[in-house]
């Protein structure tokens, strides 16, 4: 018996081009992306098809660019008859993901997400000086060491475990001093590779304060109605279905820890899931799936062959 989840990939998926053959292929597609440029006030999809990488990269229009690609899979897998309701028995998403996967859930409009995912980038960035704080990649070494690692690193500064991705794959965040001291330690204390990572904020740690601060504010201000299926969140790495909660639960996602491993370890348990189908740009999430969970069926939904099979096998 198949059982579905629909996973949302997060920051770091984006390229240059994503989205250009949706648009090109399906006029439902076309549609999100020009919804959500009218809702920012920018041409956010020309950064997407055609932008330098830069500028496309700016924490501020890459969260909302993989929000408006994975929503532009899904409307067109809604034109096609597939509905998020009759097929994923969850959603899930990965930091910013978990807002594509709440907008295709049905719990924000996409104009609203694509304005708090703005809000969110910029107050990101704002919330602490360029320079000031980074994040790395500890791998090889399991989360209790790298909290380890983490709790020896601050000394005085912010070191804190921002995700944890799959097994082996921890990543840290903090003042850029702090971070620094992690990736020496990490490769002490066993690590088989731990490098800073090209990143322009310190997200998911302490020092994110204040956007966790805007956001509350931001989401206090916008519709939000149950989600049809249940959001898996990260923070929790259960289940969540009441507005309240999971505007409670964005808000404190922002310093918080992406609990991935445990989101997919939870799926695949608990929840009952044997696919994992990941919507939208890239194929991060179907790659940590397997290493999460090897006997989980992972594949991704990004590219109109993709779409093209995705609704032959449900359909068949």
């Amino acid at each position: 018996m198949t059982k579905r989840a629909f996973t949302f990939p997060g920051q770091g998926s984006q390229s240059v081009g994503m989205g250009k053959d949706l648009a090109a292929t399906y006029p439902e597609a076309r549609a999100v992306f020009q919804e959500v440029d009218e809702a920012l006030g920018q041409r956010l999809s020309a950064i997407m098809f055609e932008g330098s990488d830069d500028i496309l990269r700016l924490t501020e229009n890459a969260q909302p660019a993989l929000m408006a690609v994975s929503m532009a899979v899904m409307r067109v897998l809604e034109a096609k008859g597939i509905r998020l309701a009759d097929h994923a028995t969850y959603v899930a998403g990965h930091s910013l993901g978990e807002y594509s996967a709440l907008a295709a859930a049905g719990t924000f409009s996409l104009a609203d997400a694509a304005r708090l995912l703005k809000t969110r980038g910029q107050a990101m960035q704002k919330a602490v000086p360029v320079g000031h704080g980074t994040m790395a990649a500890l791998l090889g070494l399991d989360l209790e060491t790298a909290r380890e690692v983490a709790a020896e690193a601050a000394q005085g500064d912010v070191c804190d475990v921002a995700n944890d991705n799959a097994p082996g794959q921890v990543v840290v965040s903090g003042s850029t001093a702090a971070v620094e001291r992690a990736v020496e330690i990490a490769k002490a204390k066993g690590a088989k590779r731990a490098l800073l990572l090209p990143v322009s904020a310190p997200f998911h740690c302490a020092l994110m304060q204040p956007a966790a601060d805007a956001m509350a504010a931001a989401l206090g201000e916008v519709a939000m109605n149950a989600p049809v299926v249940p959001l898996v969140a990260n923070v929790l790495a259960t289940p969540i279905s009441d507005p309240a909660e999971i505007r409670q639960r964005l808000v404190e996602q922002v310093t918080g820890v992406v609990r991935w491993t445990e989101t997919v370890t939870w799926l695949t348990g608990a929840g009952g899931i044997t696919h994992l189908t990941e919507l939208g740009t890239g194929k991060v999430l179907t790659g940590l799936a397997r290493r999460i969970n090897a006997e989980a069926v992972a594949n991704a939904v990004g590219s109109p062959a993709e779409i093209e099979a995705f609704v032959a096998e449900l359909s068949a």
